[in-house]
């Protein structure tokens, strides 16, 4: 059996379009967004990990006039990507394996990273940190606690992981980050568990 947290990547491309027309443009995240922006210089290059279809996160950026680089793991999802915002910087790869020789003033990954297995999580801190400008913002979620679930997509089980709020917390000072807000289940932004630190 393949592991579910091997299946993410397959999920996505069969189902990117159907996924991107339940997306659509709602932009529950702008308050985070907004927040995120304030810790980067006015249009520094962003790095969105999991950028989907770059609807709404990566277009809320680059309409603030950031450059952004979109990487996913889905050649489907990038595919949209490349239909919206013809010309932009959008890149099919897995953010397990991010090696982009490029450095970045804000990284974001929204409902992305928690599809990792928690040894994947971990191992992504170095990552993020060497793609972190000096004082580079990162906005990530997460689940509420430690653990796995299935949640769904387009009726197909669908993983997520998470550590402990403790060990994120470690593992972002480890790689030189300090966390300026965290929000279990924010209630305003769709019970969301939101994380948002910047490089020291």
């Amino acid at each position: 059996m393949t592991p579910a947290s091997e299946q993410i990547i397959d999920l996505y491309q069969r189902h990117a379009r159907s996924w991107a027309a339940d997306r659509g443009n709602r932009l529950i995240e702008g308050a985070w967004l907004d927040s995120f922006r304030s810790l980067v210089p006015a249009e520094t290059a962003i790095l969105d990990i999991g950028c989907g279809s770059g609807q709404p996160i990566s277009r809320y950026l680059i309409e603030y006039g950031h450059s952004v680089t979109g990487v996913d793991s889905a050649p489907e999802m990038i595919a949209l990507c490349r239909e919206n915002f013809p010309g932009g910087d959008w890149r099919v790869g897995d953010m397990r394996r991010l090696s982009l020789a490029q450095t970045f003033g804000g990284i974001v990954a929204w409902d992305s990273f928690f599809h990792l297995d928690p040894d994947a999580q971990r191992a992504m801190f170095p990552l993020f940190r060497t793609h972190a400008a000096p004082r580079a913002a990162l906005l990530f979620t997460t689940g509420p606690g430690a653990g796995e679930a299935i949640g769904t997509l387009c009726g197909e089980p669908l993983y997520h992981a998470s550590l402990a709020g403790e060990e994120y917390v470690a593992l972002l000072a480890a790689n030189g980050f300090q966390v300026v807000s965290h929000i279990v289940e924010d209630p305003t932004c769709g019970r969301h568990t939101v994380w948002l630190a910047q490089l020291g």
